[in-house]
């Protein structure tokens, strides 16, 4: 079982804003979003095979660019999101920005709400320099919730985060990847980077009927243009 000690990183500015590029809580991924992981929809169904989707070997890193870019847009100043759009997915989410619940795992929206995407507000704002985290349940007791296609996502389709100040940050996915609990990349996921980056977070991997599923489908995005809104 990963370690439950190490700290979410704590470094700020002066004016109290998030210093560029920081990084979100560094734990390994079942813990910083245990409790969208239950898999209370399989649950309540009686384990039937109706697991989400799960990301193919081609949107890997590793399997190449497929439609990957380096070019990237410039970072914008912070601004806080309030909705999610993917339309690759059909995902078109408001945006809670939360915390760390006291355990120190990262604070989830309620399980009945099924189409909330969660932001963690302490790290960096979608579109800003860092690595912006946000995180949604793949299911609850209802059925498949805002993130259940994550596992779909294709190298080189959009995701947009419509943003406090006006503006739609545009990011383009560069891969999809799934981990099981024991082999999360935390600094892969969570480190630091010198440009507008955004990871997109959900349950997956194998599942147990007793602690639920097993790993995490991690979208990995970059900023590459900008639009009013």
């Amino acid at each position: 079982m990963p370690s439950k000690a190490v700290e979410a990183a704590e470094t700020r500015e002066a004016d109290g804003t998030d210093r560029a590029g920081k990084a979100a809580p560094r734990r390994s991924g079942w813990y910083v979003v245990l409790a969208l992981c239950v898999g209370a929809w399989l649950v309540h169904n009686g384990f039937r095979p109706v697991t989400p989707p799960m990301p193919s070997a081609a949107e890997a890193f590793a399997a190449g660019p497929g439609h990957y870019t380096e070019a990237a847009a410039d970072p914008l100043p912070p601004a806080a999101p309030v909705a999610v759009r993917i339309p690759g997915i059909e995902v078109d989410a408001p945006v809670l920005g939360l915390g760390l619940a006291r355990d120190g795992s990262l604070d989830v929206p309620p399980a009945g709400n099924g189409n909330v995407v969660s932001w963690y507000k302490d790290g960096a704002a979608p579109g800003a320099k860092g690595t912006a985290i946000v995180a949604g349940h793949v299911d609850n007791a209802r059925g498949p919730a805002v993130f259940y296609a994550l596992g779909t996502l294709k190298k080189g389709q959009r995701v947009e985060v419509t943003r406090s100040d006006g503006r739609t940050a545009v990011f383009t996915v560069d891969a999809v990847e799934v981990y099981e609990n024991a082999d999360f990349p935390d600094e892969k996921v969570y480190g630091n980077t010198d440009r507008a980056e955004l990871r997109v977070i959900t349950c997956g991997g194998s599942f147990s009927a007793k602690t639920g599923y097993q790993g995490n489908v991690v979208a990995y995005a970059h900023l590459i243009g900008v639009k009013q809104t």
